[in-house]
């Protein structure tokens, strides 16, 4: 299984990689498989100013519907079209073409909040 070092990681399994105060938020290859094929991302938030751990959107699989939880406080400022029409993309390149969302972060000091590699890989066991 893959787990870029470069990017933080939370809980709920979504990643964040962070580039000044744009930051790129998916779900990580650990939930992807264990929510099985992608069969479609709905996410309505886009333009919203949310709060840390509020859901912003969510991914329905052939057996079961997963919310999406925000990392960090911020404004969605745009969520990716692709996956509209090629929702398997987040099987297929979970940390790649498969990004959910781009935000801009108003409290950075929330990122040393979330997981390293390492904690992310203990908390899922491998």
């Amino acid at each position: 299984m893959n787990f870029p070092e470069q990017i933080k990681y939370t809980k709920e399994h979504e990643w964040i990689s962070v580039d000044g105060d744009i930051a790129t938020i998916g779900i990580t290859a650990f939930a992807q498989g264990e929510l099985g094929d992608i069969i479609f991302v709905d996410i309505e938030s886009v333009g919203k100013d949310m709060n840390a751990d509020q859901v912003f959107g969510s991914v329905e699989a052939v057996k079961t519907v997963s919310d999406l939880f925000l990392p960090v406080s911020g404004t969605i400022l745009e969520k990716n079209p692709i996956l509209e029409s090629q929702p398997e993309l987040v099987n297929q390149d979970p940390y790649g073409q498969g990004w959910m969302i781009k935000m801009k972060i108003s409290d950075a000091a929330q990122l040393d909040q979330l997981m390293d590699v390492q904690a992310y890989k203990a908390l899922v066991g491998a």
